[in-house]
């Protein structure tokens, strides 16, 4: 998997928690428009986001990207 489909990973674990993309966007305090964009591959992920997006997820950035490395999706 490439750095380039991360929204798609992103897309695929929210989804599996069974959370909205508003719902996840105001939890992470990302802008819902900049999300649904990451998810759909329109816009690159800059690292604060990435972050707020982690610490969402309960990781660091360090361990959702090897988390993402190592999925066999």
């Amino acid at each position: 998997m490439q750095y380039k489909d991360l929204g798609i990973y992103i897309k695929l674990k929210r989804e599996a928690s069974g959370v909205s993309l508003n719902k996840f966007a105001q939890e992470a305090d990302v802008d819902c428009a900049i999300l649904c964009r990451i998810e759909n591959l329109k816009q690159g992920i800059k690292l604060n986001i990435l972050e707020k997006i982690a610490n969402n997820f309960g990781k660091t950035p360090a361990e959702f990207l090897y988390e993402f490395e190592h999925f066999e999706g």
